[in-house]
């Protein structure tokens, strides 16, 4: 079994392009099963990969280095609506002090109902939307003790390249483990229902997900995080709730995106914290390619 991406080598580049010039018929989910299997790319919980086995696809794809077939469907476009379903949901304004909503409760989303609701909140009222949560990723609603929804969290799969982050761990791009991405996560979505006014809530919510992101995460997946990473769009936002729950500013983007093909920033700057889950996590980072699991 092998959880890591595997390395997209020449021998097999040629092995896709041979797979698909013999299997006219095959469609890009049977071709990423297939190549899954040859690989034995599969997660901890047994399941092959083929989500992360497409996306690769994806890539080879737009680099001209393989060519697809023609998709059966097309999904939904980066904070498009067309596949969210929006939901009606109690805005009664929640405000008072924090200790009035005391001890709070947070829930992994993981029945069909719940997921559309939280589809439903980040699209609505989140400023970026929602967008497909691609790899391994785990959702959170979060609630007062009286059972009112406050907020909405979501994390997944890290950043591919992060100079500033890489920097922090003490990587190179050629000594960073290939398998090492998948024991850190993203805070991707981070949502206070807009009708909630309660002060040092945020900050609140923050350090209770923090301290069990990576047992959830261990049993989803079958391994840990042990940092989690988060981008803060600098000319919206001021990261307040970050720094009061300790996470460290290590950093800024450059305002290219990753498919950028010039030297000039056409993205919004962005603040990039970090966030540690283990008080050795750079040699748990750095040993993640001989030891996937400690």
């Amino acid at each position: 079994m092998n959880s890591t991406r595997p390395e997209m080598t020449r021998e097999r580049i040629e092995q896709i392009n041979r797979l698909i010039a013999e299997n006219p018929d095959w469609n890009r989910t049977k071709l990423s099963q297939e190549l899954c299997r040859l690989w034995s790319w599969i997660g901890e919980n047994g399941q092959i990969k083929d989500i992360s086995c497409r996306d690769v696809l994806r890539a080879l794809d737009a680099a001209g280095k393989i060519r697809l077939p023609e998709r059966l469907t097309h999904g939904r476009t980066k904070g498009g609506a067309d596949k969210v379903d929006f939901m009606l949901h109690d805005m009664t304004p929640v405000s008072g002090m924090l200790s009035e909503l005391t001890p709070l409760i947070i829930e992994t989303v993981n029945a069909k109902y719940d997921l559309a609701e939280f589809k439903s909140y980040i699209e609505q009222y989140h400023y970026l939307g929602y967008d497909r949560s691609i790899g391994e990723n785990i959702k959170y609603f979060v609630y007062d003790r009286n059972g009112r929804r406050l907020a909405c969290i979501m994390f997944g799969s890290a950043a591919w390249s992060c100079q500033p982050r890489d920097d922090y761990v003490g990587w190179t791009k050629s000594s960073r483990p290939s398998s090492a991405l998948r024991f850190m996560s993203n805070n991707s979505r981070y949502l206070i229902l807009p009708w909630v006014r309660v002060p040092h809530l945020a900050s609140h919510i923050l350090a209770l997900v923090c301290r069990r992101v990576s047992s959830d995460w261990t049993a989803k997946y079958g391994h840990p995080v042990y940092l989690l990473e988060t981008f803060v769009e600098r000319d919206r936002f001021k990261g307040t709730c970050y720094k009061a729950a300790n996470w460290m500013r290590v950093g800024q983007t450059t305002g290219r995106g990753r498919n950028s093909r010039t030297s000039v920033g056409e993205l919004p700057i962005k603040d990039i914290y970090i966030y540690p889950l283990h008080k050795r996590f750079r040699e748990k980072l750095t040993a993640a390619e001989n030891a996937p699991d400690a």
